[in-house]
């Protein structure tokens, strides 16, 4: 297990008590069925994201006391008698994180690693969650191993997730002996879709390295029944790479110092980072599901907010 120094917590690893204060953070990222015209849920994903509400149950002959802005005017009219549209309160909306913890996440050349986003992303998901009386569960997968836990609705499975979270984010190191597998995030989807099995709200965050046209099937086998929102994990040096210093990048057991003051490996570099970002993204939001982009740069809690419409509400 990896040695996890104080100055570390937040930028290079989490612990469970950082994830479990994030708590707070959660009380101030309200959920509701209102989204602003600058939410990132705006736009061509108008529909409402399956939620709190009434599920319709049948339509039945009126009986006094019914309220009348359920009648059926349609189906009065056709049968001769007052019909009304019956409805149950909708109770339970669990949700499934689905969190990427494989080495291509450890990296960041800002505030953080995308691994401590993506780890504090789902945290913040799971204490939402709770928070609104719903269940929480995960998949967290590294490259070689994926841990299921299926949605409950208490504060001890809240900590499973987050420790969970914690030990395949520790684990990573620079010099591990883990190759990059991009074929187990749709090793880890799949296990998703033996756990949620209709009207869950699934956030899957990843930088979807090695996703493919399998990838894309499956989110949509995982969309066809219930809510699916992907989180595109991104470092900024994926849209421009520094024009000095150097960075060490890993592949498990080969390093390789990059100078990023030599013109002939950053312009190179720079082409790459840009099109693979690109084109993760151009495949993702064939899904159809929506897209969120969350950088290593910014606070996770800032982009939370932004990205769920409350940015004036956090600032006030």
């Amino acid at each position: 297990m990896t040695t996890v120094q104080a100055s570390d917590i937040g930028t290079v690893y989490v612990t469970p008590a950082h994830l479990a204060r994030m708590e707070y953070d959660a009380r101030r990222l309200r959920t509701t069925p209102h989204r602003p015209h600058h939410s990132v849920l705006a736009g061509r994903h108008a529909s409402r994201l399956r939620g709190r509400g009434l599920n319709f149950e049948e339509i039945r002959a009126y009986v006094p006391g019914d309220d009348i802005r359920h009648l059926d005017w349609k189906v009065s009219l056709r049968v001769g008698h007052a019909m009304v549209r019956s409805y149950t309160e909708e109770r339970d909306r669990p949700a499934l994180f689905v969190v990427d913890q494989r080495i291509s996440m450890f990296y960041g050349t800002r505030r953080a690693m995308k691994s401590v986003v993506a780890a504090e992303v789902a945290a913040l998901g799971a204490w939402m969650t709770f928070q609104a009386g719903d269940r929480a569960g995960a998949v967290v997968f590294d490259d070689s191993q994926i841990h299921s836990l299926r949605a409950r609705r208490s504060r001890s499975s809240v900590q499973a997730v987050l420790g969970a979270l914690a030990r395949s984010n520790q684990a990573l190191r620079a010099d591990s002996p883990a190759r990059i597998n991009p074929a187990q995030l749709d090793a880890a989807l799949r296990a998703a879709l033996h756990l949620a099995t209709h009207d869950y709200l699934v956030c899957i965050v990843s930088d979807f390295l090695g996703a493919d046209e399998e990838t894309l099937q499956l989110i949509r086998e995982l969309a066809a029944h219930n809510d699916v929102v992907a989180a595109l994990v991104f470092d900024p040096s994926a849209r421009a790479v520094p024009d000095s210093g150097k960075l060490v990048v890993t592949e498990g057991e080969l390093q390789v110092e990059l100078d990023f003051g030599r013109k002939t490996i950053r312009e190179p570099l720079s082409a790459m980072f840009d099109q693979r970002l690109q084109q993760t993204v151009d495949l993702v939001q064939r899904c159809g599901v929506p897209v969120l982009a969350i950088d290593t740069e910014q606070p996770t809690l800032l982009q939370m907010a932004r990205m769920l419409g409350h940015f004036a509400q956090m600032r006030g």
